[in-house]
């Protein structure tokens, strides 16, 4: 579980955050949602320590992290798995090479052991016998998926995906988000995933944050988001005509 804790962020003199408190459940997909600018980004950076606070707090499991000196969030770190958006791989390294970077980093495994928690990400992911692909080789579904195994190849207590649909097409979209929900319920991890596909939200959204001009706007679930009277939220979720049509 994390704990968002009345945080604040501005840069420039600019609130992109205000009081935002939240609670990000451990076993569930949490959303972060919300229209560009909103800060969400801007709070999920603040959830990985890429952002310090202005002010408030932020705790895994109860342990404070945010402001933290960098020596003393390194524990914590280890147990984040962070999916980029577009997801960030080496192209000179293979499959292999680039799912097994954090452990290279963070574990004293050896190589025989390595080699066996890849293999066994790689087949969760769908991508038994990739090892010795290139990034080039592959599709923009099969790299997010590379980039998931690598995000959750130390087994992660706590996993962040920013954007994990970004650049995909719709049925490649829902693998992603099916592969994610399914991730977080074997490995029990408490994932939070800041995304503007609606899609998304009405599949996966177990706990949704609606961030709206800095602050937390709303919060629930993907069977009240369609129910809701908040008016913005509602501007936000109804604002194409294929969503208008759940409405009416």
């Amino acid at each position: 579980m994390i704990e968002v804790d009345n945080i604040s962020k501005s840069f420039g003199g600019q609130k992109v955050l205000k009081n935002v408190s939240t609670v990000f459940e451990k076993g569930k997909t949490n959303l972060i949602i919300g229209q560009s600018g909103s800060g969400k980004t801007v709070l999920m950076k603040c959830c990985i320590g890429l952002h310090d606070v202005d002010k408030g707090e932020i705790r895994f499991d109860g342990r404070v992290f945010s402001n933290l000196p960098e020596k003393k969030r390194k524990n914590i770190r280890k147990e984040m798995g962070v999916l980029f958006q577009g997801g960030a791989l080496f192209d000179s390294y293979t499959v292999e090479e680039n799912v097994m970077f954090p452990l290279n980093m963070f574990t004293n495994m050896t190589s025989g052991e390595k080699k066996k928690r890849v293999d066994y990400v790689l087949e969760h992911v769908n991508l038994r016998g990739a090892n010795n692909k290139f990034p080039g080789e592959l599709s923009g579904g099969m790299i997010k998926r590379v980039a998931i195994a690598r995000a959750i190849v130390l087994i992660p207590k706590y996993l962040f995906a920013d954007e994990p649909n970004s650049g995909l097409d719709p049925k490649t979209s829902e693998v992603i988000d099916k592969l994610l929900s399914d991730l977080t319920k074997e490995f029990k991890m408490t994932t939070v995933i800041n995304t503007h596909d609606m899609n998304s939200v009405l599949q996966i959204g177990e706990r949704i944050n609606y961030i709206y001009k800095g602050q937390l706007w709303w919060r629930g679930t993907n069977k009240e988001i369609l129910t809701t009277d908040n008016k913005e939220l509602n501007d936000f979720v109804f604002s194409t005509e294929l969503t208008r049509r759940l409405k009416y």
